[in-house]
Order: C-alpha cells, then structure tokens, then sequence
C-alpha cells in the first residue's frame, strides 16, 4: 500500500498534532515497512527528521501557492498513485481527480464546540466548516478516544458506523531508561527540588493550571511547570506573587523531550486538572514514567488515566488539595497506584496502535 499523509503539523508543530503525526508515520514504518509512506507538505524542518530517513518514508513536495494544501495537495497525492489519503488534524483537501484513492480523517477533539468561550467567534466558525467539510469528504474517521467519538457524533452528525476509535501513544522518549547521569544532569540543569508535584501543558485557562497552584497555598509542596505560556500565565503569575509563592513554583523553558522524560521520572506526582480533552497525553507519558497521576474526572481522561488514577472535580480545588496532600503523605500508595496504572498504560503502546491502523486502512481496501 501506498498511504500519503497531509505533514503541515508533522513538519511545523512542536507539541500535541505535531507529536501525534510523528508518532503515527514512525510506528507504521516500524511496523509495517513493506509499505510506502508519503509525507506531503510545501518543505520539511528538522522534526522527524529521523523518521524521513527511513527507506519507507519520503517527502514529497507538493504543488505551490496559495491554499495549495486545501486545493492541490489531494490531487498530489493522485499523482503518486497513493491508495490512502489521512489527514491528521481533522481536514483533508477540498479538491481531488477522479483517480481513486481513500480518504481518512484524524479528528482529535471538538472542544471549540463544548467551549466555544476559549475561540473567537471565527475560528469557530472556521473549524466548523473544516471538520464537518473533512468529515463528509472521508470514508473513515479516526476519533483518538470515545468521548471525540460522542461529540463527533452529537456535533458534526455523523453516523457512529463511520467512526473508528483508535488511541494514540506517546513519543518514544517516555518508554526508555535513562541513565543516572542523564538524570543528574537534568536535576541540576533545572534546579529542581528533591521532591515536588508536576504539571505540564499549555499554560491555558482550560488547562486550570491556577487551581493547583491554589491546591498548594501554604503547604511545602513545590510545583514544577512545563509548558508554553498564553495571555493566562499572567493570572497566575499575579496570583503567585500576591501570596509570596515564587519559590514554591519553578516554571521550566526550553525542555526537549528527553528532559522532559526525566523530569515526568523525577516527579513524586503528576497533576492534570484540566476541564476538557480530547485525549490527554501528559497523562499517558505520566502513567509510562511510573508517575502517579491526579487528573480531572471529566471528558476522556478517566479514558487515559485508568481506574488507578486519582480523579478530581476540576471546578473544585478543595478537592484537588486535599487528594495532592493524601497522595504527597503516601508513599506507598503513590508506589501501588504507579505500578498498577504501568500495566493499565501498555494498552497505548505502538505495536497495538500501529495494528489498529493498519487494519484500518486494509479494511478500507
């Protein structure tokens, strides 16, 4: 088979569609390398670069100008004689030949839809018209959990038959034992504190990064943070100076992902309380790095965190604080809930996932 991959977020996006497109190319040529993969996109950059050199996998350069990707890049795909066309971020090109070819469709989340007070009112509009557009076009859907499944459905109507759930793992760096060294030398690259609590993702008002940092006024606990700041790091920034927390919370930049990988290792604890996702990945690299998880009880991430994580309401951070303080003064329980929620997460490894694609796109044959 001939599969030809939209590689915009691929090429161009440092986290979340970015790591899910990488992950995706890189365990079906691991997998499955009788097979052609095609990454097609107007230039390549230095991610996944490892992956474009495998004999399985080649750029291709699509046609120039403008909205090309929406008008051209489909009909590029025809001309290699591709079997499969996926797009991994919930659109496809608008324009195909009449040559046959497959056409599936990766759709991550809705969450412009249940929240539309985090978009402008045209970026709304805009991914409305993308994903309902993308999922008419395709034969098949991809949804990365149940809960994008039920929205898909409720939202975009699309009947259940054309929907296919298929999980999504997390990169490579997660799975692997580092060294004391390598250990070491982020400890003291960072200056982290002997033991502290953890979070990572977008500093963004749905991520509720503020209701921890509450959960942890006036008690000993350090927090470390790792992601990209928005307009919401300011509220709370305002609300860690106003209560004298700067030397409780260390705010990380410039992590690769190895680091990061030791960092998740390093955590006494992993706190998630976000109010939606379509699937959660800082849960399951959490669960992998034998780190126990507290993350909220909506949407997916009961999905992703299995039943021996920790489960809060995220609206309440007097729940939040008082399950962070009973797992901070368990050490065993924190041992018994990692070790349980290891052997729940081996469901999201790549040969599985890898499987499940494939059967997909076979089926489609």
């Amino acid at each position: 088979m001939k599969i030809a991959f939209d590689a915009k977020r691929f090429f161009h996006n440092t986290s979340g569609l970015g790591n899910y497109s990488r992950d995706l190319v890189r365990i079906l040529s691991q997998y499955y390398p009788e097979n052609e993969y095609l990454l097609l996109n107007k230039n390549t950059s230095e991610r996944g670069k490892d992956i474009l050199e495998r004999p399985d996998v080649r750029f291709v350069e699509t046609s120039k100008g403008k909205f090309s990707r929406q008008f051209k890049m489909g009909k590029d795909a025809q001309k290699q004689d591709a079997d499969i066309f996926h797009g991994l971020s919930g659109e496809l090109p608008l324009k195909w030949d009449k040559k046959p070819i497959r056409k599936v469709v990766t759709i991550h989340d809705l969450i412009f839809m249940r929240y539309p007070q985090y978009y402008s009112f045209f970026d709304r509009k805009i991914h409305l018209w993308k994903f309902k557009k993308a999922a008419e076009t395709a034969d098949k859907i991809i949804a990365i959990s149940e809960q994008t499944k039920r929205d898909i459905i409720h939202y975009l109507k699309v009947p259940e038959t054309k929907i296919e759930v298929i999980y999504q793992g997390c990169h490579k760096a997660f799975k692997e034992q580092q060294t004391d060294e390598q250990i070491l030398a982020v400890k003291e690259k960072f200056g982290l504190p002997q033991h502290f609590i953890l979070n990572v993702g977008t500093i963004e008002d749905r991520k509720n990064l503020l209701s921890i940092v509450k959960a942890i006024q006036g008690k000993e606990i350090p927090l470390v943070v790792v992601g990209r700041k928005t307009q919401y790091y300011k509220k709370v920034a305002d609300f860690i100076r106003k209560n004298k927390m700067e030397k409780q919370v260390y705010f990380l930049e410039g992590v690769s992902m190895d680091e990061l990988a030791i960092i998740y290792k390093l955590a006494d604890i992993f706190v998630y309380p976000s109010f939606f996702e379509g699937f959660g990945i800082p849960v399951i690299e959490a669960l992998f790095s034998k780190t126990v998880t507290i993350t909220s009880n909506t949407s997916c991430l009961p999905e992703a965190g299995g039943k021996d994580s920790v489960y809060v309401d995220p609206g309440n951070y007097l729940d939040l604080k008082a399950k962070i303080q009973f797992l901070w003064d368990n050490e065993s329980e924190r041992k018994r809930r990692a070790e349980k929620s290891f052997e729940f997460v081996q469901k999201f490894n790549d040969e599985p996932i890898a499987a499940q694609l494939m059967d997909l796109y076979k089926k489609l044959m």
